[in-house]
């Protein structure tokens, strides 16, 4: 048997509920988390450790042109003086910070083997060296000269700085990525010289709006280069907000190899993008046959990326086969932007673009009085210095006496010569050799020049103008180091547009195209049958449910649904479920509100116009090609008020439309008084006193109006027929015509190719 556990006296025993004690260290933690290790600070762009590392390399003085030093030695007195969490994760950021790939303004030049863009790992510290790049020195210029402050590192034997003067705009340059308890921060790369641009402007601007900067900053600049294909507006809502994401593409070019035959070459990849995993990513969908347009892909990669794609016939369009590799790899890559910083240090906040300048901007004109006040303090103590200076010359003999009789000559010297302490010592401390002649006019020469630098120092604390126009200044050396006109500054990633056929002619081009009838019943589930059914008697339907709609189509096409809350939802034909069972609710494929409902749903076809109306009477056309929407939340495209609801959609045919009324009363008016709009509440169709609208449908003149009855049989009427009810957008309307449906419905539905 083991010993027993002997507990300890009750004196020494603390009952904490559980509870308490969990919330409380795991608040701590989550705190420690958030301010000293996952989130940037929002005045120099830097976590903790990455501040740790060039603050210790200065103390190291591994400044640009200086001799490289092991990675080892420096990892080493970084963790021993400021960052006790071990040496891996110190030399993980070390190595990060040096990776041109990784970082679009690196703060490490680094020397040996820091890894590279296939994802290989860097060799281990005691191979590699170090030693700070200019853009690192321009975080740290003035640190000694009471720029920023300072705090007891983590041992209390020294101390380290809070921040650093960050004379360079690294928050946006080279971004962050890092994730906390709770929260995350993701900031892609910018261009330097574009951001020194905006931050000008900014100054005495106190109003301006991201969106204002975008002609500055038109959006990020990645190392890897690539190319951008959202919209300003999608990029300009990005920054507006502090959140969002950025859609990068490969670049490639078309290479001809004569006779018709032609191979693809990719040059640049999306940042982050491992070419390796890549390459590997895009030989397994060879394999899985998911790729039909593509025979091979190979890596020709030196310093430079160059990936080869082989079509698989001559015959294959380039763009088609980029485009399928853009679906389904890394090729294209979503970048999320989630500005997460920490404002002056302390509170975690998502700024905008703006918000993050100008916590830049503060931050180098706080950086900018706390200098102008330590070379104050510094011209004031030598000014003092050189008046007691100027006093022993002008008395030389008498000092000399006073010295060599004296045994205590300082206080004897302040008495005489009403010396303060400092001027006295300066006296004492002096050399023989400063005795001379020219001493004396250097030190009134010098004595001119510091009172005249004084005087500009004093007026430029007093002036917040003045300190605007130095801040400006040094923006505009900074931008003049990092412009265009040299190979760091030049900016890397371009900005394009995805074609606007790419997802019907993918579609295509992946899937078999085979004939398909969708079936959807009256609850909203919705099926595809094989092939072209005509005859719809057979098909089976849930208890309580039947037949609301069917139409012919194919795999490859895409079907709009309308719904009650007056938008258009998008569905791919090809994933819908098959004809066995009763198939899936329309709402697992897109986010249908509860209260809503499908009204109807039908064929995509390129061209065609819709008209659309609400049950209050409202209503516009609208062209199809404005209602496809690219995501599952669909796409707003009549406007309803709370309790009003969209009622009807008919496809313009013709020049007159038709609409009745709950209170069956009908008007006929024509088609070119409604407006054409991509979105909106529309205007009056007919109007009502009770109740609200039930259908609409369009028509023209020469053929007359028809509808079906419930036995599906068409009825038309002429217009000379229909004249009665002829008016204006807007009239009440006269009741319908003898026979026309009891159901209130035109009962025509959306036309398409292979009949109604």
């Amino acid at each position: 048997m083991g010993k027993r556990l002997i507990p300890p006296d009750r004196g020494d025993v603390q009952v904490i509920a559980l509870r308490e004690a969990l919330e409380e260290r795991y608040l701590a933690y989550a705190l420690s988390t958030i301010m000293h290790r996952a989130l940037p600070d929002a005045r120099d762009g830097l976590k903790p450790v990455h501040r740790r590392i060039l603050y210790g390399m200065r103390l190291l003085r591994l400044d640009p042109g200086a001799a490289f030093k092991k990675s080892a030695k420096i990892v080493g007195d970084v963790m021993g003086n400021f960052h006790p969490h071990g040496d891996q994760a110190i030399y993980d950021a070390l190595v990060r910070l040096a990776q041109d790939f990784a970082s679009r303004y690196p703060l490490i030049d680094g020397q040996g083997n820091f890894g590279n863009i296939d994802g290989d790992n860097a060799a281990a510290y005691r191979y590699t060296e170090a030693r700070m790049t200019e853009v690192a020195r321009l975080l740290l210029d003035g640190i000694d000269e009471d720029a920023v402050d300072f705090r007891a590192n983590y041992d209390g034997l020294s101390n380290e700085p809070v921040v650093l003067p960050g004379a360079f705009p690294n928050l946006l340059a080279n971004g962050s990525q890092g994730i906390a308890v709770g929260m995350a921060t993701a900031i892609p790369p910018h261009n330097a010289a574009e951001l020194c641009d905006a931050a000008f402007f900014l100054i005495g601007r106190k109003r301006a709006k991201s969106r204002e900067l975008m002609k500055f900053v038109p959006g990020p600049d990645f190392p890897t280069g690539g190319i951008v294909v959202d919209t300003p507006e999608a990029i300009a809502e990005a920054y507006d907000t502090g959140r969002g994401s950025f859609r990068v593409r490969a670049r490639w070019k078309k290479e001809d190899l004569g006779r018709g035959t032609y191979s693809i070459v990719i040059t640049e990849i999306p940042w982050l993008v491992q070419k390796s995993r890549l390459v590997e990513r895009i030989a397994e969908l060879l394999n899985d046959k998911k790729l039909p347009l593509v025979a091979d892909i190979r890596d020709e990669s030196t310093q430079d990326v160059r990936l080869i794609v082989e079509p698989r016939s001559r015959t294959v369009d380039a763009e088609l086969l980029m485009e399928s590799l853009f679906k389904l790899t890394e090729l294209e890559s979503r970048i999320p932007l989630n500005m997460n910083v920490l404002v002056k240090g302390r509170v975690p906040t998502v700024v905008s673009l703006v918000e993050a300048l100008r916590e830049w901007l503060d931050h180098r004109r706080d950086v900018l009085v706390r200098r102008s006040r330590h070379r104050l303090k510094t011209i004031e103590h030598r000014l003092e210095v050189l008046g007691g200076y100027l006093v022993a010359y002008l008395n030389l003999d008498k000092v000399i006496k006073i010295i060599r009789e004296k045994d205590e000559p300082k206080p004897v010297l302040m008495k005489t010569f009403k010396l303060t302490e400092i001027q006295a010592d300066a006296i004492l401390n002096m050399r023989l050799r400063n005795l001379r002649k020219l001493e004396e006019m250097e030190i009134r020469a010098e004595d001119k020049s510091l009172r005249v630098e004084r005087k500009l120092l004093k007026e430029l604390i007093a002036s917040e103008k003045d300190q605007w126009k130095k801040v400006a200044e040094e923006i505009k050396a900074v931008r003049n180091t990092f412009g265009p006109k040299i190979t760091l500054g030049k900016r890397r990633t371009t900005f394009g547009i995805a074609p606007a056929h790419e997802l019907a002619a993918i579609e295509e081009a992946m899937i078999e195209r085979e004939p398909i009838t969708v079936v959807v019943s009256e609850k909203g589930w919705i099926r595809a049958l094989r092939g072209h059914v005509g005859d719809l008697s057979g098909v089976v339907f849930k208890t309580d449910d039947a037949l609301k709609l069917a139409f012919p189509t194919e795999t490859t096409s895409k079907c709009l649904v309308f719904a009650t809350n007056g938008r258009f939802y998008t569905l791919d034909a090809a994933k819908l479920p098959g004809g066995r069972g009763h198939g899936e609710p329309i709402r697992l494929f897109i986010d249908l509100e509860q209260d809503a409902e499908a009204i109807s749903v039908f064929p995509y076809q390129s061209g065609r116009k819709f008209l659309v109306a609400s049950r209050s009477g409202r209503g516009f056309i609208v062209a199809e090609d404005d209602c496809l929407a690219n995501t599952r939340k669909g796409k707003q495209v009549l406007n309803v008020k709370a309790k009003d609801t969209a009622a009807a959609i008919a496809t313009v045919d013709g020049e007159l439309a038709a609409t009745i009324g709950e209170n069956r009363k009908m008007v006929i008016f024509p088609l070119d008084q409604l407006p054409e709009m991509s979105r909106g509440a529309g205007v009056r169709l007919q109007r009502y006193k009770d109740g609200g609208l039930s259908d609409v449908t369009t028509f023209k003149g020469k053929d007359g109006m028809s509808w079906l009855d419930a036995a599906s049989r068409t009825f038309t009427m002429s217009l000379k027929e229909l004249s009665d009810w002829r008016g204006n957008r807007a009239d009440a309307g006269r009741l319908a015509p003898k026979g026309f449906p009891k159901s209130n419905t035109f009962n025509r539905g959306i036309s398409h190719e292979d009949g109604d």
